[in-house]
């Protein structure tokens, strides 16, 4: 089976009446959810949906979201995910970028939404309409190739690029986590990131669903408030959960954790696991596993770790590449480099994205073709993601990850290109120049610096400060905005003159 729909309603045959999500005071079967997401894939086919239609969701987290991506898959679309709390003009770029042809989104979101001219559907006003539709499940139209969501990351152009995920690539990625990870009946998983962030419904939601897990959503913005979560994880008996290391890293704080006593599993990703944090998650969850997972958008998950208490702190994480998975690690000329040696991780096999959309010359240049294997797919040759990352491979076949090589960074497990802020900071008339990094003044607590210089007088510089908040406000996501702005005279130069 190498679709999501296909996997899904397996699981629904097998354990039709166990309970498959959760939210506040509503909870659904996994017959009550499917015959929920039939039910609108019957609706959106006669809106025109088919295999590679892009269609958008912009819903708050709760039920509906699950049925509107399920719904949305089983109709044999592709979803794209607009997150409601971003800024105006940057839910504009994702519609007119993507062009989708249906948007989902619930009522009192409307006023929000930018000026869209394809069908608007309110999953809760307009569920009458759909609810006449027919329950049972669609014929199967979509293939492992198709297409099955577009995440949108930070661009260094300063606009974000989509990445284009198909079923298959999703679906053998989950083969190998339930394989090595697996999910129980009995787990029951907590979905908290937003729908922007592709842990939400890669990890936190659809893995578990093809496991027969129970899914327990949090409140919407609940994934900001770590005293709510302790409580959600101790009441709802919460048994596996997905942090990046900067929320855990609060999380293990909070005095209620001792309540936790149900959680056996917790993800980190998206961020390094330091080791004085992987120290107190030992003293404070003693019967809990730690599982370091290194992926990305592009290529959902490349390596794993089962952390364990070790006597000496290490500056890097390792990692264990799943196995035949291609993995290289090249020198500038392309050629492996020796072991021990630091160069480019490089990321081949089924996991990878088709590219990115509507940016043909970026994906020509990170989706490389891999010089180490002639086999074709689909009568074209395998490719190659280079991820930006520093590594080396360790004798005992291990990888030590090395940090970036690029001008990315990562802030509580979102990707952030400082190239798109620093291009919108120079929007501003009276910014001449712009520098943005990512300062880790308290270990574990990155945040985000921009460095500025203006054409006005020393006296009024601290002036334009809230101007410039309020323009990133209104051009990028909350995770994108700088704690701190410093006006300088002129930014520093290397010796080289950069």
């Amino acid at each position: 089976m190498d679709t999501i729909p296909q996997l899904f309603q397996a699981q629904v045959e097998r354990t039709p009446d166990q309970i498959a999500v959760v939210f506040d005071n509503q909870q659904l079967t996994y017959r009550e959810l499917n015959d929920k997401a039939n039910q609108l894939a019957s609706y959106l086919r006669s809106l025109g949906v088919e295999p590679e239609t892009l269609v958008g969701i912009c819903v708050e987290r709760s039920v509906d979201t699950v049925v509107g991506l399920l719904g949305i898959l089983k109709a044999g679309g592709a979803y794209v995910p607009l997150d409601p709390s971003y800024p105006r003009e940057r839910l504009e770029f994702m519609l007119h970028d993507t062009q989708v042809s249906v948007l989902l989104t619930q009522q009192k979101l409307v006023p929000e939404i930018p000026e869209y001219q394809g069908y608007l559907v309110c999953l809760d006003t307009d569920w009458q309409k759909i609810a006449v539709e027919s329950n049972t499940n669609p014929v199967g139209r979509v293939g492992g190739e198709n297409l099955a969501y577009i995440t949108y990351t930070s661009g260094s152009t300063g606009k974000p690029k989509g990445a284009m995920m198909p079923h298959r690539a999703v679906c053998q990625s989950w083969g190998w986590l339930q394989e090595t990870f697996p999910y129980q009946k009995s787990d029951r998983v907590l979905h908290k990131a937003s729908l922007s962030f592709d842990v939400s419904s890669r990890w936190e939601l659809f893995w578990p669903l093809m496991a027969g897990a129970c899914v327990v959503l949090a409140k919407p913005d609940g994934e900001k408030d770590s005293a709510y979560i302790v409580r959600l994880i101790a009441q709802e008996q919460i048994t596996v959960a997905y942090f990046v290391s900067s929320m855990l890293s609060i999380f293990l704080e909070d005095p209620g954790l001792k309540n936790c006593r149900n959680l056996r599993r917790i993800f980190v990703g998206g961020e390094a696991f330091p080791f004085a944090l992987k120290q107190r998650f030992w003293e404070s969850l003693p019967n809990c596993q730690a599982i370091e997972i290194y992926g990305s958008t592009e290529t959902i998950v490349v390596s794993s770790w089962h952390c364990q208490p070790e006597p000496e702190p290490r500056n890097f994480s390792i990692t264990r590449p799943i196995a035949k998975l291609p993995i290289y690690i090249l020198d500038q000329q392309m050629q492996p480099v020796p072991i021990g040696e630091t160069g480019e991780l490089y990321v081949g096999g089924d996991y990878l994205v088709r590219g990115y959309l509507n940016r043909p010359e970026l994906t020509a240049e990170k989706f490389i073709t891999n010089p180490f294997d002639n086999s074709k797919v689909n009568n074209q040759k395998s490719k190659l993601y280079k991820t930006g990352d520093l590594a080396r491979y360790l004798a005992d076949g291990n990888i030590e990850l090395l940090g970036r090589g690029d001008h990315q960074v990562k802030i509580r497990g979102f990707r952030i290109e400082l190239g798109e802020i620093e291009a919108v900071l120079t929007q501003h008339p009276v910014v001449r120049q712009a520098a943005v990094i990512a300062r880790e003044d308290i270990p574990g607590d990155k945040r985000l610096v921009a460095y500025l210089v203006s054409t006005i007088a020393e006296e009024s510089r601290t002036a334009i400060v809230p101007e410039l908040r309020r323009l990133i406000q209104a051009k990028l996501p909350e995770y994108m905005i700088p704690s701190a702005f410093v006006v300088l005279d002129e930014l520093p130069l290397t010796h080289n003159g950069k």
